[in-house]
């Protein structure tokens, strides 16, 4: 007897263990069957990364944005420079294309019968079209320009942000140094001097090398494709050196000394100048500094 009623307590524990997964589902946990079904759910609609764009591949994007601006007289060449295609829209003639340049790259008070002409390099093809100049601003304090192109309908180049270049940043210069086709440098900002006033940039400096004719040309990020700057000039070193008695001297242009108006000054000139509405159209469609030397 004695035995027996020792023994219950166990034969209960015994029952209540075996009879546990037979409880309501009321007492247990919902945790236990929803979280880690959600969690895979969660898992499954993440967004892939989009692919950063191979260098390549961004220069296939930003050369088809920029041009070469030549100046003649008589037939020949007498001045060259580079330009970044801003704005298209439809004129009451046809469609227009704008370029931005430099305001001392198509001065021409000198020349006596001039002729200004922008010249589109198409890998073996070159053409030409007669520019006019619309607008320009007062050197060297705000050294750009706009050409107006008739009867042609060009990509247009995204403007960067007025507080996107930053030092550091890797960059592309699209230019035609010497008057030859267009060409790519590439290095990072070096410099943005900001404007105290406005708390925007009014000067970038890169180290892309540049040469004679890279006036007007233009900066690109190489992350976005966007237009940073457009390039004034650069600061050179000169050189003396003799050979046969004979003295010869040249400018070397510094690296890291290459002055450009970044994106806020070139977007202020549009708008001051009238021409605001180009950015406008961009976007829809695209989703007191050193002493300068001239690169004309």
């Amino acid at each position: 007897m004695n035995r027996l009623l020792l023994g219950t307590p166990l034969l209960w524990a015994l029952v209540s263990c075996a009879s546990a997964p037979s409880q309501s589902s009321a007492d247990i946990p919902v945790a236990t069957h929803t979280q880690a079904p959600l969690r895979v759910e969660r898992a499954l609609s993440r967004p892939e990364p989009t692919p950063q764009p191979t260098r390549k591949a961004m220069v296939r994007r930003i050369l088809p944005l920029n041009v070469r601006l030549v100046t003649t007289e008589g037939g020949k060449v007498r001045r060259s420079a580079s330009g970044v295609v801003i704005g298209t829209e439809a004129g009451e003639a046809g469609p227009v294309s704008y370029v931005l340049t430099n305001a001392h790259a198509v001065e021409q008070g000198d020349l006596t019968d001039p002729v200004l002409k922008v010249v589109l390099d198409r890998r073996a093809e070159s053409h030409e079209y007669p520019a006019e100049v619309v607008a320009t601003g007062q050197v060297p304090e705000l050294d750009l320009a706009l050409l107006r192109v008739t009867g042609v309908t060009w990509p247009v180049a995204e403007l960067a942000a007025d507080d996107e270049p930053e030092p550091g940043e890797d960059v592309v210069v699209a230019a035609s140094p010497y008057g030859r086709a267009l060409s790519i440098s590439g290095g990072m900002v070096s410099q943005v001097e900001w404007d105290k006033e406005t708390k925007h940039p009014r000067m970038l400096k890169t180290d892309a090398p540049i040469g004679y004719g890279a006036s007007g040309g233009g900066i690109f990020s190489l992350e976005t494709g966007r237009l940073l700057a457009i390039v004034e000039g650069y600061r050179t070193a000169k050189v003396d050196f003799e050979v046969a008695a004979q003295n010869f001297s040249f400018d070397v242009p510094m690296p890291g000394e290459t002055f450009a108006a970044p994106s806020a000054k070139v977007r202020g000139f549009l708008q001051a100048k009238g021409f605001g509405r180009l950015l406008e159209r961009s976007a829809d469609a695209e989703g007191a500094g050193p002493q300068k030397t001239a690169s004309r």
